[in-house]
């Protein structure tokens, strides 16, 4: 029998997004195994501040790469962020707003849920 793969919250991860279809396996989901080095657990909603951030951190996230079926991303579209990216963001002032029941619970080995909470908003 699996394991259910759990969110921050305790309960079953949910889908992040699958238009475009996000995460390291590319299933939608958050989830992480020993092949995922950048460890993409965070559910977040991009904003045009995090997007400009993380381009001037070295990984542009807007421009489409067609070889690799990546579309870029826009501000709104929800997509599997590295925790350490988003941590990075946050202390810097610029981090997206995050989907709790997506994020994948290894986010807890990286910080509180209290910090994940100031960022969440609710799914609809």
């Amino acid at each position: 029998m699996e394991e259910t793969v759990k969110n921050v919250l305790g309960t079953a991860l949910s889908a992040c997004c699958y238009e475009p279809k996000t995460g390291f396996y590319r299933d939608g989901f958050c989830k992480t195994g020993k092949e995922d080095s950048g460890t993409h657990v965070v559910c977040a909603i991009m904003s045009k501040e995090f997007l400009a951030y993380t381009k001037t951190m070295g990984n542009d996230l807007s421009t489409p790469i067609p070889h690799w079926n990546f579309p870029g991303l826009k501000e709104g579209v929800k997509w599997c962020l590295c925790i350490t990216r988003w941590l990075q963001a946050e202390k810097a002032g610029k981090a997206p707003k995050i989907v709790l029941e997506g994020t994948h619970s290894k986010a807890l080995d990286y910080t509180t849920l209290e910090v994940l909470q100031a960022y969440a908003v609710e799914e609809s």
